[in-house]
C-alpha cells in the first residue's frame, strides 16, 4: 500500500496550476514550435527553467526522491495538461515519466545515479524503443512479436535491429532499449546519441506535442556494457509490465488536463458568441453539447482516481488500467469533437488549442494500445474468469 499524500499532491497542483495557466500559456504562440513543438529543445529548455525557478519541476517526485501517490499524481498531472506545453515545461511528459517511474522502482544505484537523476532534475530527454516497424512482423501491441535480438560478448552485448515510432528519439539523451535474448526479453539503459543507433525517418503525425517526434530507427551493432541492463536476461518483459499500467494511466491523466482546458474555451465561446437573436449556450443543440462534456469530463476523473487507488494498493492493476484507458481515451475525444463543433470555424483554426486538443486525444485512442486491443485482453480476461469459475 502506497502512502496516500493527497493534501501534499493538491498544495503542488495549485502551484502548478498557476504557472501553467501564467507562464506557459503565453508560450502556446512561441513561433519556435514546430510540428514537434521544440525543434531544437531550446523551448524546453526556457521553459524548464522557468518551471525550476517557479518550484514545479518534476512536481510528482519530491524532494527527498519520494514520487507521489498514484492518485496524488493524478491530481498534479492533470494540472500539468492544461496546456500542451505544460507537461514538457513541468517535466511529466511521456516517455520521460513513465521511464523516470520505471527507473525509480528497479534501477540500482548506479542506474539511479547515472540515468535517473538527469531525468528528474530536467536536463535530459529520454526514449523507449520497444516498438517494431509492422511491415517487417516486428513488435507493436503484441511485444511478443519482438525480432530486435542482443547478444551477450565478453561484458558487454551487441543489439541488432529496427524500432518504429519511438518517441522523443531525436535529441534524446537517455534510451531504455528492449531487445530478445536466448533467455528472453532484456532492457537496456543507453546514453544517446550513439552512432549505432541511427534516425531513419520521423513521420509528419497527427499529433505534435511529443518533441522529437516518433522515429524509425536502425540498431546496428550496438555495444552496451552488461552493467547497464536492467536484472537479469529475460526480465525485460516483467519491467515492460511494471511500467504499463501507471503509464498508461498517466496519458489519461495529462490529456484530462488539456480537455478541462479546450472545454474552458469552447465553453467562453459559446457564452460570448451570439447567433440567431442569442448566445450559443441558449442553443440546446450548444448548450447540451457542453452538458454532455461535463459529464464526459467528470467519468474521466473518477475513472482516473480509481484505477489509481488500484495500483497503490499495490495491485498490478493491467485490466483496470485497460479499462480506464479505453474509457478515458474515448469520452476524451467525444469531449474534444464537441469543443471543436461548438466553435465551428474557430474551432479548427490554431487560434485556440481546441484543434490541437482535437488531434493529440485522436491519437490517444491508438498510443499505448489501441481502443480494440483493450477490450480483446478485457474479453480473454472475461473468458479466463469464467471458465475458472465453471470448473
Amino acid at each position: 500500500m502506497i502512502e496516500d499524500n493527497l493534501d501534499i499532491a493538491r498544495d503542488i497542483a495549485d502551484r502548478v496550476e498557476r504557472f501553467v495557466r501564467d507562464q506557459v500559456v503565453p508560450y502556446e504562440s512561441d513561433p519556435r514550435r514546430d510540428h514537434h513543438d521544440c525543434p531544437e529543445d531550446a523551448l524546453i529548455t526556457e521553459l524548464r527553467g522557468k518551471a525550476r525557478s517557479a518550484g514545479v519541476l518534476t512536481p510528482h517526485i519530491l524532494a527527498d526522491g519520494r514520487h507521489l501517490s498514484q492518485r496524488g499524481t493524478a491530481i498534479v498531472l492533470t494540472r500539468t495538461g492544461l496546456s500542451p506545453l505544460g507537461p514538457n515545461a513541468c517535466n511529466t511528459a511521456a516517455p520521460d515519466e513513465g521511464n523516470m517511474f520505471l527507473l525509480g522502482k528497479v534501477g540500482d544505484e548506479l542506474i539511479k545515479q547515472r540515468f535517473l537523476e538527469p531525468l528528474v532534475a530536467g536536463r535530459a530527454r529520454s526514449a523507449f524503443f520497444m516498438t517494431e516497424p509492422a511491415g517487417e512482423g516486428g513488435a507493436g501491441s503484441d511485444p511478443m512479436m519482438m525480432k530486435t535480438i542482443c547478444q551477450p560478448d565478453g561484458d558487454h552485448w551487441v543489439i541488432n535491429g529496427r524500432k518504429s515510432f519511438i518517441t522523443g528519439a531525436k535529441g534524446a539523451q537517455i534510451g531504455i532499449v528492449m531487445a530478445k535474448s536466448e533467455e528472453g526479453a532484456c532492457m537496456f539503459l543507453v546514453d544517446l546519441p550513439d552512432l549505432a543507433i541511427q534516425i531513419e525517418r520521423i513521420p509528419n503525425t497527427i499529433d505534435s506535442s511529443m518533441p522529437g517526434g516518433h522515429a524509425t530507427v536502425k540498431i546496428s551493432n550496438l555495444r552496451v556494457p552488461a552493467r547497464q541492463m536492467l536484472g537479469e536476461p529475460g526480465q525485460g518483459f516483467s519491467y515492460a509490465q511494471i511500467r504499463l499500467a501507471p503509464a498508461r494511466l498517466s496519458h489519461c491523466m495529462r490529456w484530462l488536463g488539456t480537455c478541462l482546458r479546450a472545454n474552458e474555451i469552447a465553453t467562453d465561446y459559446a457564452n460570448r458568441r451570439e447567433a440567431f437573436g442569442k448566445t450559443l449556450i441558449d442553443h440546446e443543440g450548444v448548450g447540451f453539447m457542453l452538458a454532455e462534456n461535463m459529464i464526459d469530463l467528470k467519468q474521466a476523473e473518477l475513472m482516473i482516481d480509481w484505477c489509481a487507488g488500484v495500483l497503490d494498493s499495490g495491485e498490478k492493476g493491467t485490466r483496470e488500467s485497460s479499462m480506464a484507458k479505453v474509457s478515458v481515451s474515448e469520452a476524451l475525444m467525444r469531449v474534444a469533437d464537441r469543443c471543436v463543433q461548438v466553435m465551428g470555424g474557430l474551432g479548427v483554426t490554431s487560434d485556440t488549442i481546441v484543434e490541437q486538443c482535437f488531434r493529440e486525444i485522436r491519437a490517444f485512442r491508438i498510443y499505448d494500445g489501441p481502443t480494440e486491443v483493450h477490450k480483446w485482453s478485457l474479453a480473454k480476461s472475461i473468458k479466463r474468469n469464467w471458465k475458472s469459475a465453471a470448473s
